[in-house]
């Protein structure tokens, strides 16, 4: 992902180590190390802090209120206090949504329709991912869903890196036909251990970025993350330039990625065809 910012520096006209200056700091699965690192960023006095996703934006709004942030990857900014409203952020945050909870039936949907035989389908979450309004709106959704399609949701939480492969247990004695996974920084940046057990345990997977589907997963549909981020790069041109996060408002996607994985799931290189769609922003 550091390369989809990298490219939105480079068509902007920023070049690192000449006109800008970038300090990166990586804490993969382990969000409690957000805390400290964002600290880190602040006793440097940077200019702007881009916090990739939502537990890095709860963080940083708890470490500073004076140095802008910009957010690439929010699930729901406003139910996890980010920002007063998606127009008029207010504060001093700012950045993109790619519409967490609102998209899920749609995953659920194309799941089923992928799978008609799937009656039982497993939901992978993770319960720290966002705040507490968010993630009670996507499983109220998702189970809305699951209601209307005729399929039983069976959640399978997973508390951080080292209980997937106990979730993907729980997942095999529920039987299921299939699996959903939630949207998460952490599940996402272990993709590969989750696309491997899906594949392991034979179930037919949907998840929110193509990336899973590159790594062998059946099903993905949702906003592109690598755009986003590379999007969000013109929110510190502005920033730099002298506007405030508060009067920026929070972008929305308009086009989704749909990708069906045509040789699901053992290959590491899957082939797989991508269809772009449009749809009015909410």
């Amino acid at each position: 992902m550091i390369n989809a910012f990298r490219q939105g520096l480079r068509e902007l006209g920023y070049v690192e180590g000449e006109n800008i200056l970038v300090e990166y700091k990586a804490a993969g699965s382990k969000i409690e190390r957000f805390a400290d690192q964002v600290n880190e960023l602040v006793q440097l006095n940077v200019d702007v802090i881009v916090a990739s996703n939502t537990p890095a934006a709860l963080a940083a709004k708890q470490a500073t209120t004076i140095i802008p942030i910009v957010v690439p990857v929010m699930g729901d900014p406003v139910r996890d206090g980010l920002v007063a409203s998606l127009a008029r952020p207010g504060g001093n945050i700012t950045g993109l949504t790619f519409l967490g909870p609102e998209l899920l039936p749609k995953r659920l949907a194309l799941l089923k329709e992928a799978v008609p035989k799937a009656s039982r389908v497993a939901a992978l979450w993770h319960p720290g991912a966002y705040g507490e309004r968010t993630m009670n709106d996507m499983m109220d959704q998702t189970q809305g869903a699951a209601k209307m399609l005729g399929v039983e949701l069976r959640l399978a939480a997973v508390q951080g890196p080292d209980h997937i492969e106990s979730a993907f247990s729980a997942i095999t004695k529920e039987q299921a036909d299939a699996l959903i996974v939630f949207p998460s920084p952490m599940l996402f940046t272990e993709r590969r251990r989750i696309v491997e057990l899906a594949a392991k345990h034979r179930l037919p997977s949907m998840a929110m970025g193509k990336e899973f589907a590159e790594l062998g997963g059946l099903l993905t549909y949702g906003a592109s993350i690598p755009d986003l981020i590379q999007r969000s790069v013109t929110y510190v041109n502005k920033i730099i330039k002298g506007a405030k996060p508060a009067d920026l408002p929070i972008e929305q996607p308009t086009k989704f990625e749909f990708v069906v994985n045509l040789k699901p799931p053992r290959r590491s290189d899957p082939k797989f065809r991508r269809r772009s769609l449009r749809e009015p922003t909410r």
